[in-house]
């Protein structure tokens, strides 16, 4: 299979954004352009990104996986002064990772006297806050080894996440940014998801997912330069945040085998017939 170039979108203020369309289906349609962007952190947009985003790529909705944490400690990005533009937070992480009395208020606001990135829980006192709280995860998981179990933990704590980010994509008009912070892990894994149960050739999306990995140098340093991930980044040698194809394919396939596929996951977890034809004809129509 011939698989599409990459549509990067050139943004002053954010990396590893691009256009999913022209993705392959296995029934011969493409995907339409303008209708799910990947991305980043939006969190630095300069006045012309956005201009560029909402007038020339069309977008109409945002589907932020950012934790609360995060997204107290980023502070409000220049896309929610955009009137056109709804934005929705879907955490992937469990509320209960969210640490409440070091900062940070129960529903995610800081509280006064919170630092940038007051974090999850599991930390020494006075020790540099952890914001992701994947680093203290276990992930010795037989059947979900590596990252793999990161990812699966993502499924197994947010499927309500998963699912409402899912139906934003098919529900909104003009084109959906789907986001975290490095826009490779939390985002790589929803945005999977969508294309899979869209009909998106497999080999495509994994190709899709590997793509961030061209970035990874940009996606690291602007992390390292914000105080709400600094020490998160820190903490793993670069080589160790590498988007591996064989991460996806092991994600994909983990899912056939305990679930029948993306499709029967997402249906255990409230997901409609109705929702993935809406999906699909956001995509393709």
């Amino acid at each position: 299979m011939k698989l599409p170039a990459p549509l990067w979108i050139q943004l002053q203020g954010a990396v590893n954004a691009r256009d999913l369309g022209g993705m392959p289906a296995e029934d011969g349609l493409v995907v339409r352009p303008c209708r799910l962007i990947r991305s980043g952190t939006l969190q630095t947009l300069t006045p012309a990104d956005v201009r560029l985003l909402v007038d020339d790529y069309d977008v109409r909705a945002v589907a932020d996986l950012r934790s609360p944490v995060e997204v107290a400690a980023e502070g409000p990005g220049p896309l929610t002064r955009e009137p056109r533009v709804r934005i929705e937070s879907f955490s992937l992480f469990r509320v209960s990772e969210i640490v409440v009395g070091d900062g940070v208020a129960p529903g995610g606001s800081a509280g006064a006297g919170a630092g940038a990135g007051a974090a999850s829980g599991g930390g020494a006192a006075g020790a540099a806050p952890i914001v992701l709280p994947w680093q203290e995860r276990d992930g010795t998981d037989k059947k979900w080894p590596g990252p793999l179990a990161v990812y699966r933990n993502y499924l197994r704590d947010r499927p309500d996440s998963v699912v409402a980010a899912l139906r934003l994509i098919a529900r909104s008009d003009g084109a959906t940014i789907v986001h975290c912070a490095a826009g490779k892990d939390r985002t790589g894994v929803v945005v999977a998801l969508a294309l899979d149960e869209a009909g998106v050739a497999r080999e495509a999306i994994v190709a899709d997912y590997a793509r961030s990995g061209e970035c990874l140098d940009a996606i690291l340093a602007g992390l390292a330069a914000s105080p709400t991930y600094a020490n998160d980044v820190g903490l793993r040698p670069a080589n160790a945040h590498l988007p591996r194809a064989e991460t996806m394919r092991a994600l994909l396939a983990g899912l056939d085998r305990d679930h029948g596929g993306t499709g029967g996951w997402l249906r255990a977890h409230g997901w409609s017939d109705d929702d993935g034809a809406a999906l699909r004809a956001k995509l393709f129509a």
